[in-house]
């Protein structure tokens, strides 16, 4: 198994990447493109997860309306004589780096797409070769090997490392959330429902929703998909930037422990309760 897919995109007119690395969706670089709806010109910012539909834009985009998209380095506008066959719109194709074309409808809330690979041997090599598809994940576990950084009063405590993945479960039925090793939650925004996933990997910061869920802003309620209970701990809030945090539960040693995660889009603080913090500690990310 692997965590997610992330598609790198080049223009169709000119064969330049339009991947973005100064600005993530997703934790990941995003696709870029510049934009003009109702007369109104903007730069977009597109997810590069395949399956998320999340975006920024520094326009407002209205729901239905047709879209046109234009590569930020030649200036040429991509588009193409298909049409989209759940709301008619045109699609716009882009190139994929392993081969062939991914196509987006260019209406504004429509979330179809697809893709096509013009050598689906080569593409599946290259998806093995960079997603280790033909690998079997090994699940790192605690360790008490001691980090040359790490001060001597530390050397006592069993350090979570990076990478390591989270055996985890609702805190209220203690059923794991785990599914196709991904940590599945219940999300709910503004009354719209839909499942966020997430990578259940130690410092491995990867998103997917199956709705809308905006850079920089809460993502709403967060609940157990077996029960549904709400998992956000009313008591506790980021120490990074004050917002709202959900509570799961990660297996260590012989017990369960209270693991902590911000609920605002794109914030990647975690940690731990406070009293459990004398005998674990968590490794510092590299991206931080």
């Amino acid at each position: 198994m692997y965590d997610f897919v992330s598609l790198n995109l080049k223009c169709t007119v000119c064969g330049v990447s339009i991947m973005d690395r100064e600005h993530t969706v997703d934790n990941k670089p995003s696709i870029h493109m510049k934009i003009e709806m109702g007369g109104v010109k903007g730069n977009v910012y597109l997810s590069s997860i395949y399956g998320s539909y999340n975006f920024t834009c520094d326009i407002p985009m209205n729901t239905g309306e047709i879209v046109s998209f234009t590569c930020p380095h030649c200036d040429k506008e991509i588009s193409s004589n298909s049409e989209c066959l759940t709301c008619g719109a045109p699609m716009v194709p882009f190139y994929l780096d392993m081969g062939g074309k991914v196509s987006i409808c260019s209406r504004s809330g429509c979330k179809n797409h697809f893709v096509e690979f013009e050598d689906l041997t080569l593409a599946m090599q290259r998806l093995y070769e960079d997603y280790s598809l033909d690998e079997t994940h090994v699940h790192k576990q605690f360790t008490r090997e001691a980090k040359k950084k790490e001060e001597p009063e530390d050397e006592a405590k069993e350090m979570l490392l990076t990478g390591t993945f989270l055996n985890t479960y609702c805190p209220h039925c203690k059923k794991s959330l785990i599914e196709n090793d991904l940590l599945k939650l219940k999300v709910n925004r503004s009354g719209e429902i839909g499942e966020l996933l997430l990578s259940p990997y130690l410092n491995v910061f990867t998103s997917k929703s199956t709705i809308y869920l905006p850079e920089d802003q809460l993502v709403g309620d967060i609940s157990c998909f077996h029960c549904g209970e709400s998992l956000i701990e009313t008591e506790k809030k980021c120490e990074v930037c004050n917002s709202p945090v959900a509570k799961i539960e990660v297996g260590a040693r012989t017990r369960l422990l209270d693991f902590y995660i911000c609920t605002k889009k794109g914030c990647r603080w975690h940690g731990l309760k406070e009293e459990d913090m004398f005998d674990i500690k968590l490794d510092d990310s590299m991206e931080w």
